[in-house]
C-alpha cells in the first residue's frame, strides 16, 4: 500500500469551494477562548463543506496567527462571520429555518448516537473550554446533543468535539 501525495487527492479549490453545494450544517462559537481550536474548526469545517461559522462573543477570529497555524487556509474558504452576542445569532438562524442544537450535557440532552438524521438544516453550537455553551444560549436551543463518553473525564477538547459532531451529522445526512 503506497501513501498517497497531496497532488492525487483531487481537492477542489477554493473558489469551487465557494460555490459548491454545502452540507446544511452551520456551526457556531460561543465564546471558544483557543485560537488554535477555532482554527482547527474551520479546517474540519472545510473537511465536510460546511456552510458557514460563527463566531460569538470571545472568539478570535481571522486575521490570526493561531487561527491561521491550525486552520492551514481554512479560512479562506470557509465562510464566516463575527458576532457579539451568541443569543442574536441563534435567533437570526431560527428565523432562517435552522434547527439549533448546543453540544452539551444537560438534564434532556439526546445522546448523539441516538439523534436523527436531520431533516432540516442544523445549526450546531460549541461552548467555551471552561464553562460551555452559556445557559442563556441552551435556553434558546431546540435541544442538546451530548456526545457519548464512557472513561473518567466529563469532556472532550473543542476541537475534537467539532470533529466527532460533523463527521457524525455528516455521515447521518448523507445517508
Amino acid at each position: 500500500m503506497r501513501k498517497l501525495k497531496n497532488s492525487e487527492l483531487e481537492r477542489i479549490s477554493v473558489e469551487n469551494f465557494k460555490t459548491a453545494n454545502k452540507t446544511p450544517i452551520v456551526v457556531v462559537l460561543d465564546s471558544v477562548r483557543s485560537a488554535l481550536n477555532v482554527g482547527s474548526a474551520f479546517r474540519t469545517s472545510d473537511a465536510f463543506r460546511i456552510e458557514k461559522i460563527y463566531l460569538c462573543g470571545i472568539t478570535a477570529f481571522p486575521p490570526n496567527k493561531e487561527i491561521r497555524k491550525s486552520a492551514l487556509g481554512a479560512t479562506d474558504s470557509v465562510e464566516w462571520e463575527k458576532a457579539e452576542k451568541t443569543e442574536d445569532i441563534i435567533l437570526k438562524l431560527k428565523k432562517e429555518g435552522y434547527v439549533v442544537s448546543a453540544i452539551e450535557q444537560a438534564e434532556t440532552s439526546v445522546m448523539l448516537n441516538n439523534f436523527p438524521s436531520p431533516e432540516k438544516p442544523i445549526a450546531v453550537v460549541f461552548g467555551n473550554e471552561v464553562n460551555g455553551v452559556q445557559q442563556s444560549v441552551i435556553d434558546l436551543c431546540d435541544n442538546c446533543i451530548e456526545i457519548p463518553q464512557i472513561g473518567t473525564k466529563h469532556s472532550l477538547n473543542i476541537s475534537v468535539s467539532v470533529g466527532v459532531v460533523l463527521w457524525d451529522l455528516y455521515n447521518k445526512i448523507n445517508r
